[in-house]
């Protein structure tokens, strides 16, 4: 016999947030620090997201990885993100689940005004403290283009930038190409 849950055994909230958000409708649904937002992007957003997509694209099918913005745990916190663009090992992407930070090659967020601050602090520090080894910040607010690397806990020890639109961005390997920036 099927019994009724006995809640006073406890819920794991994030457990239980997770999967809320998992299971809303919408597939560009996020947490941070634990507030849903339904992202939105606008066709201006969408086009530096693509242009970025379209120069590594060559890099990435060579390395045997997808690009795309599917969802990214971060397992212990009230934080689940759909980046603008990561690059992920197709093995790991495939099967459908979310994916962690250290699990992608390189994370791009695109600000809008909307959410600049939380891409310019709250992600760029979670991503670090998850280990995501690359994060390339493309601020549309003050045009211009930043590299974060070598995640650890307190942050990113390396970082190159902010470059203003235009100015040509090396994505270090596995990538080793260099980002035109003129048309983001």
């Amino acid at each position: 016999m099927t019994t009724a849950h006995d809640y006073g055994e406890g819920i794991d909230p994030e457990r239980a947030l997770k999967y809320a958000i998992q299971h809303h409708s919408g597939d560009r649904t996020e947490i941070i620090e634990g507030v849903i937002d339904n992202v939105t992007p606008n066709w201006d957003h969408e086009t530096a997201a693509e242009e970025i997509r379209d120069q590594i694209k060559p890099r990435v099918k060579e390395l045997g990885c997808v690009t795309g913005s599917g969802n990214l745990d971060l397992p212990g916190s009230a934080n689940w993100y759909v980046p603008d663009l990561a690059v992920a090992p197709k093995d790991l992407a495939k099967g459908g689940g979310a994916l962690l930070p250290d699990q992608t090659l390189l994370i791009v967020e695109v600000t809008s005004e909307s959410n600049a601050e939380t891409d310019r602090v709250v992600k760029r520090k979670r991503y670090a403290e998850y280990g995501a080894p690359l994060y390339l910040l493309v601020d549309r607010l003050d045009k211009t283009v930043t590299l974060f690397s070598e995640p650890g806990r307190l942050g990113y020890a390396n970082v190159d930038g902010p470059h203003a639109f235009g100015t040509p961005v090396r994505l270090p390997e596995p990538f080793g190409i260099v980002l035109e920036t003129g048309e983001l």
